[in-house]
């Protein structure tokens, strides 16, 4: 089973404004309501692909309860702690020609309903898959994911992190089933400017010998590079599309991934799976909200027939 964690979840609403003039009345066009955070997107791209997963996050108030509902009506298996004040944060998307985001604080969380999350928890065994992804909350401790980590520790468990910075690096005593930092990510860690799959392939290897055990490295529409568990190496063009909304594209391609390669593989199954991932990241972006299966499959056609013409 996969159980996907969202400590900080959102409702996105999505303003197409016909102009964007500071100090002025502004119109929209159009809106669009999106439940987010990052566990929900990909539990909600691995429900179209129709692999069992279960939501697990923290709630509250009436846009908690509206995220849970919707997650309901979209067949997500959920089990979220509700709490008793304050509200799942509201984040605010203008998209005009450049999209302008404010993003809501969200409520905060005492350790009362921590310890209940970690109880739900508990309850993953050996051979699943915990994805931990996301920001965590200031009323969290910022190591919140290792002490999850650290909690399920010798269980047989699989671990996914998508994190940004330090609470990736720290991650890696874990060894981790798979990370996936982008090259902007990945240059931060390591001070450099990588952009091609080809640059970030050195960087990525340094994280698997630091303990992760796929490292796959996303560079927008410069391709992916992964590091397999065996130390092989892969790389996967980006197939063209129109950029519609690149909102959850990153996990996008983390479910897709691991929608592949869960139970682990020889090198060609983790080369599909990585030509999986990127089409589920491709597809996202070039939709208003996760990406449908069909439009996953289109994608896929075309990076095969990418790499088919290149080779």
């Amino acid at each position: 089973m996969i159980y996907t964690v969202t400590l900080n979840p959102a409702i996105d609403y999505v303003m197409h404004p016909l102009t964007l003039d500071m100090g002025f009345t502004n119109r929209s066009s159009s809106e669009e309501l999106h439940i987010g955070g990052n566990g929900i997107n990909i539990s909600t791209l691995l429900n179209e692909l129709g692999v069992t997963n279960v939501a697990l996050g923290i709630a509250a108030g009436f846009t908690g309860d509206y995220l849970i509902k919707r997650l309901q009506e979209k067949g997500i298996a959920s089990n979220f702690v509700t709490l008793d004040k304050g509200y799942t944060r509201i984040n605010v998307k203008l998209q005009g020609i450049v999209m302008t985001i404010c993003n809501g604080m969200g409520p905060k969380i005492s350790q009362k309903k921590v310890d209940e999350l970690l109880d739900r928890i508990d309850g993953i065994g050996e051979g699943d898959i915990l994805v931990l992804t996301g920001s965590i909350p200031t009323s969290l401790p910022e190591d919140m994911y290792d002490i999850i980590m650290r909690r399920l520790a010798g269980r047989g468990i699989r671990f996914v992190v998508d994190a940004p910075g330090q609470l990736l690096m720290k991650s890696l005593a874990a060894q981790p089933f798979l990370i996936k930092p982008n090259n902007h990510e990945v240059g931060r860690i390591f001070n450099a400017q990588p952009e091609t799959p080809e640059d970030c392939m050195p960087y990525a290897h340094k994280l698997h010998e630091l303990g992760a055990q796929n490292v796959v490295v996303s560079c927008g529409g410069h391709g992916a590079a992964l590091v397999d568990e065996h130390g092989e190496e892969h790389t996967v063009p980006t197939a063209k599309i129109k950029l519609v909304n690149a909102t959850g594209a990153g996990d996008s391609m983390v479910a897709g991934f691991i929608s592949k390669a869960k139970a682990g593989g020889t090198y060609d199954e983790y080369q599909e799976a990585l030509i999986f991932a990127s089409a589920c990241g491709t597809a996202t972006a070039g939709s208003k909200a996760i990406a449908k299966r069909s439009t996953i499959d289109r994608v896929v056609t075309a990076l095969n027939k990418m790499m088919a013409a290149k080779k």
